[in-house]
C-alpha cells in the first residue's frame, strides 16, 4: 500500500475519543456515503407515520469534510413527494455502514459502533454549493453521473438543527449545530 493510501486509511479508522462528541459526529458523517432518511409520509395507508429510506450522501470529497450531508434526489422519490409537504426529516448514520464495527468486532447495535441522528430539514441547493454538492457526490459516487436525466436530478442539502451521538455506554449525548459545525473530524497532526 502506498504512503498516501495508508495516511488516508488511517483517517478513515481513527475514530475521535468519544469524550469529544461533536467530532466523533462530524466523523462519522463524513465517513459514511448513505444514511437512513425518515420522513413524515404523505402516502396510504401510512399518512402521518414515519417512513424512513436510504439515500447516498455526502459531505465533501475524501478528506474534505464540511459536515454538510448532501444528496442527488428527484421530485419522482417517494421520499421526496413527503419532503415537498414537510421538509422536516432525520438521518441516522453508524460506522456500521464502514469495515470499522465489523473489525473491532461492535454488533452495529452496540454504542462503541458509533452513530448519529440528525434532525433537520431538507432544501435544494443552487450555483455554487450545487456544484460543491455535485463535487462531494460525484467523487464518492459515481455512478450518479450516468443516471437518467429525464429524472430531473436536483442537489439538496440537509438542514441540521440538532445533533445526536451514541458512540460509548451510558445513553445518548446532543450536540448542537454550531459544535458540531466547528469540530474538526479529523486528529490533527503537528
Amino acid at each position: 500500500m502506498c504512503a498516501c493510501c495508508l495516511y488516508i486509511f488511517l483517517l478513515r479508522v481513527r475514530i475521535p475519543p468519544h469524550d469529544q462528541v461533536a467530532r466523533v459526529a462530524r466523523f462519522v458523517a463524513h465517513q459514511v456515503d448513505w444514511a437512513s432518511m425518515a420522513t413524515i409520509s404523505t402516502h396510504k395507508p401510512v399518512v402521518g407515520q414515519p417512513f424512513s429510506n436510504t439515500f447516498s450522501v455526502s459531505d465533501g470529497p475524501e478528506g474534505s469534510s464540511t459536515g454538510i450531508p448532501y444528496m442527488y434526489l428527484t421530485h419522482m422519490e417517494v421520499s421526496v413527494k413527503d419532503l415537498e409537504v414537510n421538509p422536516q426529516a432525520s438521518l441516522s448514520m453508524s460506522l456500521a455502514q464502514t469495515d470499522y464495527c465489523r473489525q473491532q468486532g461492535f454488533d452495529p447495535q452496540s454504542p462503541l459502533c458509533a452513530h448519529i441522528i440528525l434532525s433537520g430539514s431538507v432544501m435544494e441547493v443552487n450555483g455554487t454549493e450545487a456544484d460543491f454538492a455535485k463535487k462531494a457526490l460525484f467523487s464518492r459516487h459515481p455512478e450518479m453521473i450516468d443516471w437518467p436525466t429525464d429524472h430531473n436530478w436536483f442537489f439538496a442539502k440537509f438542514n441540521i438543527t440538532q445533533v445526536w451521538v451514541l458512540d460509548y455506554f451510558g445513553g445518548v449525548k446532543t450536540v448542537t449545530p454550531e459544535e458540531y459545525f466547528q469540530a474538526d473530524p479529523h486528529r490533527k497532526h503537528h
